[in-house]
């Protein structure tokens, strides 16, 4: 698990509003009997150190701040200038061993702030007014003289009316008498020169205390009825909403609990503030004995995953006895073959654990746990203290005499009977036993269908899965259901190689050639457009739940998102890219990578940044690292090499890549990767993360003093968990995109660099590319596609430029599946136009304008008009996030979980 830095603020409600909601909570407190002029100056120097990391005060939260005391505004401000800055990586002093590395100067803050406001406007006019917080349609966003507060024409109008606009309704300052100025200053025109072309301000937005524990129960609510895996960011909100939830479980606590993680935490946390209530809650939610073994997991202070290093070094927490004789009927109410069978999957946890339930001890009142253990120690039995229905050994149990005379239980397991019809080559009695698990029949699909190796074209697939596979299709889980889907769109080749991702705490991927019978395109394209189906029916079902939509607007670029997976194994990321994903590298020519360490006292650490580069054949043809700082003609320079990082400033180390450069170069990929060169694990550091910059030339040039502006990050990762070796993201020098990967490599005890390892790094690259090749995986286009031809009538598709834009609207007479195809080829729309676009997103938001709306973006760039409402997924921020009360903003995670089994 990461480890918090000892100097890291307190993480609370305040940090998860800020984090997920951009609301600020504000401490109420008496306000100061007289105006305090600190407090005003300070709020201008807070207004400019926010500007420099991208974020604006609407008018609410700045009054609420200006209430505060002088002392009290410098605690508040320090603590959510550090808040943003540990989202990007920024809250720590980022030094390069060569310090001219880049430099900067500092400014005058209420200049400074005024120039970065102007030169938003310069490059992006559709900013947010900070009285109304939306970005205006028709009338443009100014910014108001003296003071540079962002004001929409409607609120300038009113403000006109209301006071002839003497004093800025932001800051009550006075005004000049021409108010609002969009002037092109040399400031002004300093900044705009070094962002990125359509920038927008983030708004912070005052979180009023009365709302906070309501917003608090919805946000734990949603994450309690996830029916997908959390990440580990949605795990830390879990343990911090369940920390401000009401005492009564009855106000919050749902019927059900999908993830079975999940579970466990809530029900441990209950247990720990009052056990009394949440004894009787057990029964109704623990359904398998796995269940009970992830509660003793948490219980005793771990996370429920039951992964092997966690068993391992995990002490258990012992069980008060109440809780032990209530585990024990709940053990004891399942059929003693499938709690046998289950005890065996995790036999060395259920051992340790065994230890703390004392079952043999109430063989009498709980026979059936007793025999279950006795079957997993294979341990002696005396059957007759153990009722009559247990002595009759009910199958899959069996009675062995042992040839000492001794009595015990064995048990025939389900996978070993699955396993041994499929030996055999017996696809009847392999699908009998798999129907009975809809979700181990649908991941063992590829399998069961190259079991039918006599099938020729025509045929149908087998009779006896064919009657078997629409009831499992119904009952599965958005993950087998997704992930078959992926693996039986593409073509198969005899021989290729596929990538396999074991289960653990942090992801890692292993390759090998498949030499089993590819399955033919004909047997195929039945079983897939049965689960194309499926996923229509599982979308027509959440439309009449929770209301069709008026319009729906997709993305074409969401064909780049591959559905979340293995979500409890990825790294914490400022942007929630899913793994295998690929998008495209920012605006400007300079990437600049970054690792960032900090060791313990008393511990040397080494981290190295490298960059492996290949050709088109995937042969290695050269690198970036500590061995050699500066590759070519400058197309890659590194900052230098630390080989320790103490306390407190850790050490952090560079990498620019010149893209065009490395492209005439002959290179073709850029593997990046990060090493623990002395072999210490990522989990044993106190901070540790990843990520990169994209930076204009003028932008590179013009920094002399800092070489980490956090403006310009554009992704993180932490690094975690007992890996050495992590290589975040694959760029492709040629179409100007990453794959962002999120793999840690596996390592052997040594020396770690690219010397060693940079073959090893090329075939795992290789093979990620290939398995997540377009086409080779479900994505979130699949997902939007049929949550919008189910659920709305019109569909509006803005292409991968922004310029073009389709409409498409469903016949009176076309059915939903023909609509969806339709959707997912992107063709033969009604309407198609090209136009700029910021044209094309000002078009799609008129569509909106009062109607009730479905929205999937890759970028929020598209401004909310009045009355627009809905649901809204978008992986970047942007003006759509403007409108947070109007359009519900719901995560891949969520999207997925939208394809969930009776609702």
């Amino acid at each position: 698990m990461k480890k918090q830095r000892a100097d890291a603020p307190e993480t609370g409600l305040d940090t998860y509003l800020l984090r997920r909601h951009g609301t600020v909570l504000v401490a109420a407190g008496a306000p100061p009997e007289e105006p305090q002029p600190l407090t005003a100056r300070g709020l201008v120097v807070l207004e400019a150190d926010l500007a420099e990391r991208g974020h604006v005060l609407t008018r609410d939260l700045r009054v609420a701040l200006g209430r505060l005391r002088p002392a009290d505004l410098a605690a508040a401000g320090t603590r959510l200038l550090r808040e943003i800055d540990a989202t990007l990586g920024a809250d720590r002093r980022h030094t390069p061993l060569f310090r001219r590395f880049p430099e900067g100067v500092p400014a005058h803050a209420h200049a400074s702030y005024s120039s970065i406001i102007r030169g938003h406007l310069l490059c992006q006019s559709s900013q947010i007014c900070l009285v109304c917080e939306r970005d205006s349609l028709t009338a443009g966003i100014g910014a108001l003289a003296p003071c540079a507060h962002l004001l929409c024409g409607d609120c300038y109008e009113d403000l006109i009316e209301s006071s002839g606009g003497r004093h800025c309704p932001v800051c009550a300052a006075p005004l000049e008498r021409e108010r609002r100025l969009r002037t092109d200053t040399k400031g002004a025109r300093v900044v705009a020169a070094n962002l990125r072309p359509g920038p927008a301000l983030k708004p912070l937005r005052l979180a009023r205390s009365a709302a906070a524990p309501g917003l608090a129960g919805t946000a734990l609510a949603a994450l309690l009825g996830r029916r997908t895996p959390l990440s580990p960011q949605d795990r830390e909100d879990l343990a911090l909403l369940l920390d401000h939830a009401p005492a009564d479980p009855a106000a919050w606590l749902p019927a059900e609990i999908p993830v079975r993680e999940s579970r466990a935490t809530v029900l441990a946390a209950l247990l720990r503030r009052d056990p009394e209530r949440a004894r009787p809650l057990l029964a109704g939610h623990l359904t398998t004995a796995t269940d009970v073994l992830r509660l003793i997991w948490a219980w005793s202070g771990a996370e429920p995953d039951l992964l092997p290093a966690t068993a391992r070094t995990l002490r258990l927490r012992n069980l008060p006895r109440p809780l032990r004789r209530e585990l024990l009927a709940v053990l004891d109410a399942f059929p003693v073959g499938t709690l046998a069978e289950d005890l065996r999957r995790h036999r060395q946890p259920w051992l340790r654990a065994g230890e703390l339930l004392h079952p043999y001890e109430h063989r009498a009142r709980f026979p059936y746990a007793a025999a279950a253990f006795a079957v997993l120690r294979q341990s002696d039995l005396d059957l007759h203290g153990l009722g009559p229905e247990l002595r009759a050994a009910p199958a899959p149990l069996r009675v062995r005499e042992t040839p000492g005379g001794h009595t015990r239980l064995t048990v025939e397991t389900f996978a070993a009977a699955v396993e041994h019809a499929l030996q055999q080559g017996d696809l009847p009695t392999a699908v009998r036993l798999l129907a009975r698990r809809p979700g181990e029949l649908v991941r063992r699909l590829h399998h069961l269908l190259r079991v039918h190796e006599t099938w020729s074209p025509g045929e149908p697939m087998p009779a006896d899965l064919a009657g078997a596979l629409p009831a499992a299709l119904r009952a599965v889980a958005p993950g087998p259901l997704l992930g078959a889907y992926g693996r039986l769109r593409a073509p198969r080749e005899h021989g290729e190689r596929r990538l396999y991702f074991p289960r653990g705490r942090v992801a890692s991927a292993h390759a090998r050639h498949d030499w089993g019978t590819p399955v033919p395109a004909g047997l195929a394209a039945p079983v897939r457009a049965l689960i194309e189906a499926e996923l229509l029916r599982r979308a027509e079902r959440s439309a009449r739940e929770e209301g069709r939509y008026e319009v729906a607007v997709l993305d074409a670029a969401l064909a780049d998102l591959v559905v979340p997976f293995a979500e409890r194994a990825s790294a914490r990321t400022l942007v929630a890219v899913p793994r295998g994903s690929v998008q495209r590298i920012p605006d400007g020519q300079l990437l600049r990578l970054f690792v960032h360490w900090m060791q313990r006292p008393h511990q040397r650490v080494d981290l190295d940044l490298s960059v492996a580069f290949y050709d088109e054949e995937w042969q290695f043809t050269g690198l970036c690292d500590y061995t050699r700082l500066v590759l070519g003609p400058r197309a890659a320079v590194h900052s230098g090499d630390f080989t320790t990082a103490p306390p407190p400033h850790g050490a952090t180390e560079f990498v620019d890549l010149d893209l065009p450069a490395l492209g005439e170069a002959g290179a073709r990929y850029a593997v990046v990767v990060v090493f623990s060169y002395n072999d210490v694990p990522f989990e044993d550091l106190t901070d540790a993360f990843a990520g990169f910059m994209a930076l204009t030339p003028s932008e590179a040039a013009r920094q002399r003093t800092g070489s980490f502006h956090p403006k310009s990050v554009r992704q993180r990762l932490d690094l975690a968990g007992d890996a050495r070796i992590c290589v975040p993201m694959i760029v492709d020098l040629r179409t100007r995109s990453y794959t962002w990967t999120d793999l840690n490599a596996g390592s052997h005890a040594g020396f770690h660099n690219l010397d060693r390892h940079h073959a090893r790094i090329g075939s795992l690259a290789r093979d990620v590319l290939t398995h997540f090749a377009p086409g080779a995986r479900a994505t979130l286009w699949d997902l939007a596609c049929a949550a919008a031809a189910t659920g709305s009538d019109e569909v509006l598709v803005r292409d991968r430029t922004g310029l073009g834009l389709g409409v498409y609207h469903r016949g009176a007479d076309e059915p939903v599946a023909d609509f969806a195809a339709r959707l997912r080829g992107r063709h033969e729309s009604d309407r198609r136009t090209e136009q700029p676009p910021d044209d094309t997103a000002r078009l799609i938001a008129e569509r909106l304008t009062g109607a009730r709306a479905f929205a999937a973006l890759v970028h929020a760039d598209v401004p909310v008009p009045a009355g627009a409402h809905g649901t809204l997924y978008r992986l970047y921020p942007g003006p759509t996030d403007a409108a947070p009360d109007a359009l519900e903003r719901i995560t891949a995670g969520d999207l997925t979980a939208r394809f969930s089994p009776n609702g």
